[in-house]
């Protein structure tokens, strides 16, 4: 039995193509872009650490850790995913309003014959521009489970230029 008999329209036996497909899978430009866009993933993603450029300096992606910010009248919130990572393995530094998180992951083991591994090693920095004051000595950083949050209460001053603009229609 060949594979291709196990996909239903893969056989040339009058069965349709089922409606899975979109309706915007038929149009060839969207088709080409999508298949222009799997190109270049997949070429970015073979170089390795050999562009640092790309990939940062560490060979880590250049967007790792992953962050989420948030950003209210009062504060800004920045979390990070660093899992596999201890408190001890993560520094935090606030300097002329940008915010550094910096470390280094180490692999646990050290396995000499190891094959294979999509596993991420070595030391990783993330700069933040926060764009506006907030209360150095009020930085409070958490560490649980793998997240580490950042708060960082804004100044009175940033406060002040907060200014809700109306949307008129």
């Amino acid at each position: 039995m060949n594979v291709r008999d196990l996909i239903p329209w893969g056989r040339n036996n009058g069965h349709q193509v089922p409606s899975l497909l979109r309706e915007d899978d038929h149009d060839p430009f969207l088709s080409l872009h999508r298949e222009v866009n799997r190109l270049f993933d997949d070429a970015f993603r073979s170089f390795g650490s050999g562009l640092p450029s790309l990939r940062g300096a560490s060979g880590f992606g250049a967007g790792w850790p992953s962050v989420e910010i948030s950003d209210t009248d009062k504060d800004i919130k920045v979390t990070a995913e660093v899992p596999g990572l201890e408190e001890k393995d993560i520094e935090v530094i606030l300097d002329d309003g940008v915010l550094t998180l910096k470390g280094e992951k180490r692999s646990e083991t050290e396995d000499k014959e190891k094959q294979f591994s999509e596993r991420y090693y070595g030391r990783f920095e993330r700069r933040i521009p926060l764009g506006t004051e907030v209360k150095e000595d009020q930085v409070d950083a958490t560490f649980k489970n793998g997240v580490l949050t950042v708060t960082l209460p804004k100044s009175e001053k940033a406060q002040s230029q907060v200014r809700r603009i109306a949307i008129r229609s």
